[in-house]
């Protein structure tokens, strides 16, 4: 088993995107943050210590350190978050490691990118002009198109999946946060060819 706890310094950021509160857990724009749950259940640690605007703990993961973070600034100020750890940790933007939901893809599939333009998701949006830079890795887990044009996007990506979509997206964070391990041991093209 790769997971272990242990002190020094953080190599890696784990930023896992989505809005605080009981009325946002499970909702497909929480994806990020359910990554980061299946990640800390799995190392035994909760994510509670309040520190850069989120809620952190440092684990080792993959041989690596690293820092998993949940913004509590809601999903489009996730920068403000990511910004100073990144700071304070001397952590490049290619060890920044975003984890977000994404209605381009259907429900369960994941989409790894070693950088990219923020797709229209507001909380990539954010982080990319703190950092100043796309040039960071994310992860994205597919929650489908909303089901006809008039649909609210904002009601659509704030509402819980239900039946065989919950499957689908229950069973992709648990793919997903295999593949953040892969992407740290293994590099970015390892894990694109076994997670996208």
């Amino acid at each position: 088993m790769f997971f272990r706890k242990s002190a020094g310094p953080v190599s890696w950021l784990i930023v896992g995107l989505g809005n605080m509160g009981d009325q946002y857990e499970h909702t497909r724009h929480n994806v990020g943050f359910d990554v980061v749950d299946e990640i800390a259940d799995k190392l035994d640690i909760p994510v509670q210590r309040l520190k850069f605007k989120a809620l952190t703990n440092t684990a080792t993961l993959a041989g690596e350190r690293v820092l998993l973070m949940k913004p509590v600034t809601f999903m489009n100020l996730s920068g403000e978050a990511v910004e100073p750890a990144a700071a304070f940790y001397k952590v490049p933007p290619d060890h920044i490691l975003v984890l977000s939901d994404e209605v381009a893809l259907p429900p369960g599939k994941l989409r790894v990118r070693a950088s990219g333009s923020a797709g229209g998701h507001n909380g990539l949006k954010n982080i990319i002009a703190h950092l100043h830079t796309d040039q960071f890795p994310r992860i994205r887990v597919g929650v489908g198109q909303k089901p006809h044009p008039d649909y609210d996007m904002a009601d659509w990506v704030l509402g819980k999946p239900q039946g065989e979509d919950r499957k689908a997206i229950d069973d992709a964070v648990k793919r997903a946060a295999q593949a953040v391990e892969c992407y740290i041991k293994e590099g970015p093209q390892a894990a694109m060819s076994k997670f996208n």
